[in-house]
């Protein structure tokens, strides 16, 4: 009976707990119908995990008692617990297909993205790894096969060809302040404008007038610069050049004030790329023992092209019969013509660069294997047929390419080709600027930013200089002129005819009755509160001539260039111009200051020659910044030797000393920084840097030109600061000499 009992509870205990489960499972088929309503993706999902999980194993089945078991014998010796809730206890249990909660589609969209980006730059950073990885490689190979080719006729023939683009740069920076004395008196500009120009005769005017072509400079530096490492440095060079090129043929043409100035403008823009593409440019052809001499000698030929400059301006701008005239309104001047032969170096560069490769180094670094090789083949071949083995095979057949970054650019079917450009432009612009910042990532942080100090004080220091060396000259010459002015007061002339030159003279309160002033020449004469009655002015030539607070009375001005803008707050009663001459004559007959401003140029250009020699002898044997910090120490203690000079003969070989001693750190950190930087980065982190070199000028020569004629204390002060803070932050740089070209 007890037994009966027993059995009959142990039956209902267990069809209780079948039933209980029985509800479960029902109830989580249920809500999981209501689930796959709102979430058909998850729920195939879960259905298609739940089938791969339990492939062996059958759904509950009913018996014939109607209770619920499991085919297979793991179902049935557990007594109904599924795989899923194994290891848990009976009332934790979670069967398959119980409602565990749906992600929302917010949530699921969020994790979805997270887990894209986390992978896109998992990808990125592998990417970038494996892109090291292979730009290690490749420097390594790379400095071997240029040892294969040697050092020989082609890298001869490319130092020409890109020097002839450096001297147009240093050509440009004498061109302005050569031209704009004759500019300003063949534009017949006033003294307000004379400031804005620059003038040569005016210590004010050649630091304005250099402010224009390096604030171009500064914009062509970083612009080409960082495109030279996108599309390449030949055809960035060559687009650079041909800009210069055309603006410098177009303002020797242009007749207005505004429009010479933007033609020069953008003539230093295009102008601005030579320095960073150039040395960048010829430094992935040259070997490591062979690099840092070869780069030095084709700083020479930024020499040259100030040579060029003084000599040309000295043999075409004082003679006034290199020009001509169409009618009365346009006038070809000779300092016209000189604009225009200073254009030949960028022409001839242009010309010669057309036959030349482009960098072998840019196409392997863009993936570009079979160009690569085939110019690496050039070189070679080119050098050992030159050495008398022709027969000397290039024995490389595979060279070490980094790998790609996709850049795709959806164009779209329907864009028309404007907006095509244009988004080919944005995206160039912002591959140009992604690789800008590049240069102030951590790995390079600390490199940049001491180059920028050392290339701010190198620049503001040696640009102040050299302009502050001419405004004082000419400030001297014009003491020394001032001081042979003759002063007339209170004169009465009558009846005398002027036929000869008049010059340097101050009249005063004069009175001037019944005179003839008949075929001369007025320089520098000044008449203030004077009275001209009855006089006659004919074929009257004037250079800085004025009349202030003068009355004419029944005066006549025949043939003559008196325009009114001479006559300054003057009365004219009676009196008449006819026949006034067109346009400012020109006339350096009797003018030597020309020719004095030519040669001390020339005799400054020619003093870098010198410190040119050392510095490529020595360049590869004491290392780059022994020579940087070295020659900034001895430009800094050459500084305080300007305070002895008080003569003109003395600030001119001041001058050449200071250039001849300098031009050496110039050389140094060029090469330093063609080195330090990689190949995919290396122009734009040149170009950045010449940029911020210009500006550092740009605020050295209105710095120091404020003081001529003031103090000589507070400039050198400034100048040897610079150059020491520069010497002290360049001996903090890593030396690169013996390392493979990154």
């Amino acid at each position: 009976m007890e037994e009966g009992g027993y059995r009959d509870r142990t039956a209902f205990i267990k069809g209780a707990k079948d039933i209980a489960k029985e509800v479960k499972r029902q109830a989580g088929k249920k809500v999981g119908k209501g689930a796959d309503k709102m979430s058909d993706q998850y729920s195939k999902r879960s259905y298609a995990r739940f089938e791969e999980e339990d492939d062996d194993e059958d759904y509950p089945v009913q018996a014939q008692d109607g209770t619920y078991y499991r085919s297979n014998s793991r179902a049935n010796d557990e007594e109904g617990h599924s795989d899923s809730t194994e290891g848990h206890d009976e009332d934790d249990e979670i069967y398959e297909g119980e409602y565990q909660g749906i992600p929302r589609a917010e949530t699921a969209a969020k994790s979805d993205a997270e887990a894209q980006a986390a992978g896109q730059f998992r990808d990125l950073a592998q990417l970038e790894a494996e892109r090291r990885k292979d730009q290690e490689e490749l420097a390594q190979q790379y400095e071997t096969i240029l040892q294969e080719c040697g050092h020989g006729r082609f890298q001869w023939s490319l130092y020409f060809v890109l020097g002839l683009a450096l001297m147009a740069d240093g050509v440009e920076i004498f061109v302005v302040g050569f031209v704009l004395p004759s500019a300003e008196r063949d534009m017949c500009l006033s003294e307000p404008n004379k400031g804005m120009l620059g003038d040569q005769n005016d210590p004010g005017g050649l630091q304005t007038g250099s402010l224009i072509v390096y604030l171009g400079m500064m914009v062509g530096a970083f612009v080409w610069g960082g495109l030279a490492d996108r599309i390449g440095r030949r055809q960035t060079l060559l687009i650079s050049l041909s800009i210069n090129s055309v603006f410098a043929f177009f303002s020797s043409f242009v007749q207005g004030y505004s429009s010479f100035l933007f033609c020069r403008l953008l003539s230093g823009v295009g102008i601005g790329g030579s320095i960073p593409i150039v040395f960048s440019y010829y430094s992935e052809f040259l070997a490591q023992e062979k690099r840092g001499e070869h780069l030095s000698w084709l700083c020479m030929f930024w020499m040259f092209g100030g040579i060029y400059a003084a000599a040309m301006a000295w043999a075409i701008i004082p003679h006034y019969g290199w020009s001509f005239q169409m009618g009365s309104a346009y006038q070809f001047h000779s300092w016209r013509v000189f604009v225009l032969v200073c254009a030949f170096p960028a022409v001839a560069a242009i010309a010669a660069l057309n036959t030349m490769p482009e960098s072998p180094r840019f196409y392997l670094e863009n993936g570009k294997h079979d160009e690569g090789w085939m110019i690496l083949k050039q070189v070679h071949d080119t050098n050992m047929r030159a050495k008398g083995y022709p027969e000397r095979v290039f024995s490389v057949t595979t060279i070490k390419t980094v790998k790609q970054m996709d850049e795709l650019v959806d164009m779209g079917e329907a864009a028309a080709w404007h907006q095509k450009w244009r988004m080919k432009l944005s995206n160039l612009f912002h591959q140009v600027w992604s690789n800008f910042l590049t240069i102030f990532n951590p790995e390079f942080r600390r490199t940049t930013y001491m180059m920028m100090a050392v290339w701010f004080s190198m620049s503001f220091s040696y640009y102040g200089l050299t302009v502050w060396f001419p405004d004082m000259i000419k400030y001297l010459q014009k003491e020394e002129y001032a001081a042979r002015t003759k002063v007339f007061i209170k004169e009465k002339v009558e009846h005398v005819t002027f036929n000869f030159t008049l010059e340097n003279q101050v009249h005063r309160n004069g009175e001037f009755f019944n005179n003839k002033f008949l075929n001369l020449k007025m320089k520098s004469m000044v008449f203030e509160d004077s009275m001209f009655e009855e006089c006659y002015f004919e074929d009257i030539t004037s250079s800085n001539t004025f009349f202030r607070n003068c009355t004419f009375i029944s005066t006549l001005f025949y043939n003559t260039d008196l325009f009114k803008f001479r006559l300054i707050n003057s009365k004219l009663i009676n009196s008449t111009f006819l026949h006034n001459k067109e346009g400012c004559l020109l006339d350096f007959s009797d003018d030597n200051n020309a020719y004095m401003i030519y040669f001390v140029s020339f005799l400054g250009t020619l003093a870098v020659l010198p410190g040119n020699i050392v510095s490529a002898l020595l360049m590869d044997k004491i290392g780059r910044l022994r020579m940087l910090a070295g020659s900034s120490v001895i430009s800094c203690v050459s500084c305080f030797f300007l305070s002895f000079g008080n003569s003109e003969s003395a600030m001119i070989a001041l001058l050449c000393l200071f250039g001849g001693i300098s031009i050496a750190s110039w050389n140094a950190l060029d090469v330093l920084t063609v080195e330090l930087y990689p190949s995919d980065k290396r122009c734009t982190a040149f170009g950045f840097l010449n940029a911020l070199c210009k500006l550092a000028a740009v605020l050295g020569i209105s710095i120091f030109q404020s003081f001529v004629g003031i103090t000589k204390a507070v400039p050198i002060l400034f100048a040897s600061g610079a150059l020491a803070a520069g010497s002290f932050l360049a001996l903090k740089l890593p030396e690169t000499r013996g390392m493979v070209l990154q």
